[in-house]
């Protein structure tokens, strides 16, 4: 597999085969919202459409980066997202980097969205669709968070199938600047517990495929089935 790091403003095709990375915090959240029963995620291209969204489906549960702010119903925290209830319910989620990388790659024929917590079944969908050439999209900081970097990194090597100790790629994200702001609250609308929980190394096991319906990209979990013998999404 050759595997190709790109930040989001560098990319200047449709890659065929699309991993985005977002490990603090937008796709340790949507991973988490998922695992709390979720159906799907709405990635909206802006604030007011997500609150355009939400005022078209008031069911729907809006979040977003920073701040709570009125017509939202949580912000982008996995922290916080573990106390939703949200079986069988649609999320819209819009943030800084994540979500905005997955709409720069929305033309691709696969496009996963990832994060230390999927990172195993993430390998496993990539080995198991044979992708010859990957673009990992690194979204923070312009291509340059290293948490990003790290996790991208890691599981490019999981999904050529190689033995590769992952204490090495979480120092790096736990010692990232993301981490520090999150940890010494520079960073509004933080949890606690964000950045262990987003330092989580495989905690669920199922992949998050993003796809287009209906002129909206839309993320769903995707059961992994040879990762472990727990119950899928």
């Amino acid at each position: 597999m050759n595997a190709h790091f790109l930040g989001i403003t560098d990319l200047v095709e449709a890659p065929s085969v699309a991993v985005v990375v977002d490990v603090m915090r937008a796709f340790t959240v949507a991973a988490w919202a998922f695992a709390q029963g979720a159906e799907k995620i709405v990635l909206a291209e802006s604030l007011d459409e997500a609150l355009a969204l939400k005022t078209r489906h008031p069911d729907w549960v809006a979040l977003k980066d920073g701040p709570s702010a009125p017509g939202f119903d949580t912000v982008n925290s996995p922290g916080l997202m573990r106390s939703f209830d949200l079986g069988g319910r649609t999320v819209v989620q819009k943030t800084t980097a994540g979500t905005v990388g997955a709409l720069a790659v929305k033309e691709a024929s696969l496009v996963l969205c990832a994060s230390f917590v999927v990172a195993e079944a993430t390998a496993r969908l990539l080995r198991t669709n044979k992708s010859d050439n990957v673009t990992f999209v690194v979204t923070g900081e312009d291509g340059r968070a290293d948490e990003d970097l790290a996790c991208a990194q890691y599981i490019a090597r999981r999904a050529t199938g190689a033995g590769t100790d992952a204490a090495e790629f979480l120092r790096r994200a736990g010692q990232s600047r993301a981490a520090a702001e999150l940890a010494e609250g520079v960073r509004q609308g933080v949890h606690p517990d964000d950045v262990a929980l987003c330092l989580e190394l495989d905690r669920f096991p199922f992949a998050m495929v993003a796809t287009l319906e209906d002129s909206l990209m839309v993320l769903r979990a995707s059961a992994v089935s040879s990762l472990t013998d727990e119950a899928s999404i």
